[in-house]
């Protein structure tokens, strides 16, 4: 019997300062790669916990969402994989500069959105420069769209 097919939930942070966008650089199977914090929704988490969790661990910077910058379906070139993201946006707040990053994360870094479209190649994916285009463009939705029940 075939297994159901589902989508891969994923939430992803869209951090700017000074204008500047925070990404990671992580190892992948295709080698190092960038990409916004960015993870998997975990059972019973809601979409703003998990993407606060996420830019914690693997960039060691705290991160409160204000709002969603969108909703994005992608499906890998190899066909096996889709994702469903969420990209919300907000206010960076402390840095904790001991704070071990997640396995995988060799660094966080702040780039211009100049340095991140010339990256493009290195991109995870192509939802990392949309994110970033969509949040320059000033999309921005109330938090209040997402709803979560316990």
């Amino acid at each position: 019997m075939e297994r159901p097919w589902k989508p891969n939930v994923t939430v992803a942070a869209v951090l700017e300062r000074d204008g500047r966008y925070l990404l990671v650089e992580e190892e992948t199977d295709d080698g190092l790669r960038f990409n916004q914090p960015a993870g998997h929704l975990e059972r019973g988490e809601s979409l703003l916990a998990a993407t606060v969790r996420e830019a914690l661990e693997e960039t060691a910077w705290h991160f409160t969402p204000t709002a969603l910058v969108g909703v994005y379906q992608w499906t890998r070139p190899q066909g096996d994989i889709t994702y469903l993201r969420f990209a919300f946006t907000g206010t960076v707040g402390k840095h904790d500069p001991g704070r071990t990053l997640d396995q995988g994360i060799v660094r966080a870094v702040w780039l211009t959105p100049e340095e991140i479209e010339a990256g493009q190649a290195r991109h995870r994916s192509p939802l990392i420069w949309q994110c970033v285009q969509d949040h320059r463009a000033g999309k921005r939705f109330p938090l209040d769209l997402i709803r979560h029940y316990d």
